[in-house]
């Protein structure tokens, strides 16, 4: 990834900490968000030590397009090369305990919040990218079976995961990047209630692989996961 700019929204914990320091790793220049000011710059200086590549941050929240819009901007001027050539929408909520979100008995705030997050903001961050992106730019975005496999109690979390996976078929269908939905499993972070599971790190190299040798033709607009990611590196 030398060279190659990256953006990774909710970038300071995480899955999105874990992604941006797995593509300073392999060298790439990486922006990094979160609505914490405080602990974007925490992280961008901590993932950048030792590192080949560099990471830089900016305070945004992905609810905000104008803030997006900031985001994006700094990224084209970040790297050696010109456009962006990995977003990674990475920034969600959830807010409730895993399995006791009955959907009957969801707050409309609580529901508003999590879908402006959790679609709207990959459908802004996505948007905003568009006049920045590199020609063979990838798009994408982590996800998980609830999307695609309802349980109880998951509530607007689980609708907000569908939707933000059909926001990146219409990516793929409208945009000349390739745009992927990865699907992690269960990994163990505050999202999920660290209910256990992989811890990030271990799901970062498949961002890695997805970001730089993923087919876009056997890949693009669809769900990857983490056996298709072990059967393509094997």
């Amino acid at each position: 990834m030398d060279e190659t700019t990256a953006v990774v929204t909710g970038g300071t914990r995480g899955v999105g900490r874990a992604v941006a320091a797995a593509f300073a790793d392999e060298g790439a220049h990486v922006v990094i968000c979160s609505r914490d000011a405080d602990a974007v710059e925490a992280t961008a200086e901590e993932c950048s030590a030792d590192a080949p590549g560099t990471v830089t941050g900016l305070r945004a929240d992905v609810r905000d397009e104008f803030d997006l819009e900031r985001l994006m901007e700094r990224a084209d001027r970040a790297g050696d090369r010109d456009g962006i050539g990995v977003v990674v929408a990475n920034a969600g909520v959830n807010h409730g305990a895993p399995g006791e979100m009955s959907l009957d008995e969801e707050p409309y705030s609580r529901f508003d919040d999590t879908l402006r997050t959790n679609v709207r903001g990959v459908f802004a961050a996505v948007r905003e990218a568009v006049p920045y992106l590199a020609r063979d730019a990838r798009v994408l975005v982590p996800s998980g079976s609830i999307a695609r496999d309802a349980k109880p109690g998951m509530g607007a979390y689980a609708v907000s995961k569908a939707g933000a996976e059909a926001v990146v078929r219409q990516a793929e269908a409208d945009l000349d990047a390739t745009a992927m939905t990865l699907d992690l499993g269960l990994v163990n972070t505050p999202l999920t209630g660290n209910q256990g599971g992989r811890e990030p790190a271990d799901v970062a190299p498949m961002f890695v692989w997805a970001a730089t040798a993923a087919d876009p033709e056997e890949h693009g607009g669809g769900v990857v996961g983490l056996r298709e990611w072990k059967t393509a590196t094997r």
